[in-house]
Order: structure tokens, then sequence, then C-alpha cells
């Protein structure tokens, strides 16, 4: 852990935002920051920014500056990838002020819009993206049909069999109604393609629209279609403990 041509720990959180160098010493001192998995209370310790995994209250501290994740609102007929031979807009029209080589993370169906995450960090997109680490995902949908029972919410929880196996909602709510038509807020973990759409068109209820809000502890917002914003140190910190970065 302490590298002894490395950079004082105080200054290294100083430069990564999370706070004056006065303020990250009394972190320290007070017992709210780990290297490595170890607790630091000593003000004297040393660390090379490049390899060290810094903690602070159980968040982890983004120590390369390059890095940068964003949230994107993906507006209806955009195409969830950074180019298209057809010539649909992409993802990448978006973000051309951006000069960082940029993943997305997931994917939407061109007729599907709300959150997608994109980022420049290679290992938080792998993790986000690894089957192990399946963050559950929020969708509000808008469905047709007759009125929708919770029997109907039960069986999408419960499972419902579909081409490639039984897929389950982690849960369901209705957020409005009116005679044709439903809004509901579902919650899984699933990833498989048009996941959500295949589900609730097996158990009589084709989506009309379908909106993702959040995807783990990132919510969507008041974002407009088409914009992006950079997520913010404690943001950035909850979406990696999400991944156990």
């Amino acid at each position: 852990m302490h590298v002894a041509d490395g950079v004082r720990l105080q200054k290294v959180l100083a430069q990564a935002g999370v706070g004056s160098r006065r303020k990250c010493e009394e972190l320290i001192a007070e017992g709210h920051v780990e290297v490595d998995g170890v607790l630091v209370t000593e003000l004297g310790v040393r660390v090379d920014p490049a390899t060290a995994a810094i903690h602070v209250d159980g968040l982890r501290v983004q120590l390369d500056a390059s890095k940068i994740t964003l949230v994107l609102n993906k507006p209806l007929g955009v195409v969830s990838t950074m180019s298209d031979p057809d010539g649909r807009p992409t993802i990448a029209d978006l973000v051309k002020d951006r000069s960082e080589r940029l993943f997305h993370v997931g994917r939407l169906d061109t007729d599907s819009e709300g959150l997608l995450l994109l980022t420049n960090d290679g290992e938080l997109a792998n993790r986000l993206a690894h089957p192990k680490y399946e963050i559950p995902k929020t969708y509000l949908v808008t469905v047709e049909g007759g009125e929708f029972y919770p029997r109907h919410a039960k069986e999408l929880q419960s499972g419902v069999e579909l081409d490639d196996g039984v897929a389950r909602m982690d849960k369901v709510r209705v957020v409005d109604s009116v005679p044709g038509v439903t809004m509901l807020e579902v919650v899984l973990h699933e990833g498989r393609n048009r996941i959500v759409r295949r589900m609730l068109a097996e158990v009589g209820f084709p989506v009309i629209r379908l909106v993702r809000t959040r995807m783990g502890p990132i919510p969507l917002g008041d974002l407009k279609a088409g914009r992006t914003r950079v997520l913010g140190r404690t943001e950035l910190g909850t979406l990696m403990r999400a991944v156990d970065m």
C-alpha cells in the first residue's frame, strides 16, 4: 500500500476532487479512507495514484482525471451504436463534442428511449456489461390492452416462458391507467434483447412506449432527450460499488 516515492494520500484525494487538502487530512485522521482495502488514519502515507484503489466512506474515488462517465437520454429513433452503415442517427451524433473514445453500456432499441451510460473506463464498462454484476434497470412502460390486474404483475414476476427461456421481472407497479392504456414501472436484471417488450406482449400487453429511467443507482432525472451529463464523484462511486470496484 505505502509507496515510498508515491504521492501523499491527502494530495491525491484533493486532486480527485474529494475536498481541500485540509478536509482530506481530516477525513484520513477520522478513519474515512481506505487504500487497497486497508483503513488509513495516518497522514504520512504515500500512494501510487495509477494503481491504488482508494475508497472514502466505502465509495471508490476515481483518481484518473482522463476517465469520464456520462448519462445520455437517448431519443426515439437513435440507434444504440457509435456508427451505422445505413446512415441512421447514432449515439455518436449526440456526443460529437466529446474528445474521449466512449463505450456505451448496454443497449436500447431504436424505438426505445431513456438512460444509457457512456464511459471511456474500460474496466467499468466491462463490469457493467458482465452477467455477474447484472445491475437492476428500471423502465417506465406504456402498454395497450385490457385492464392490468395484480395477477398480470404476479405472472411477470414469477416467470414468463419465452423462446429463449424463462424471464422474470423484479418489480411491476401500475403508475397510471385509462381504459385501454396502462403505464407501468418495471424493474429487472435481464439483459436479453427486447426483453421488456417480449415479456409484456406474452402476457397480452403490447408496448406502446418504453423509457429506461434508471440503471442501478443512476437515475435519468430531468435530463432532456438528446442531452448528456457527467456523473459526479458520489454518483460514480455508487456505480463503481454496484459492480465491486
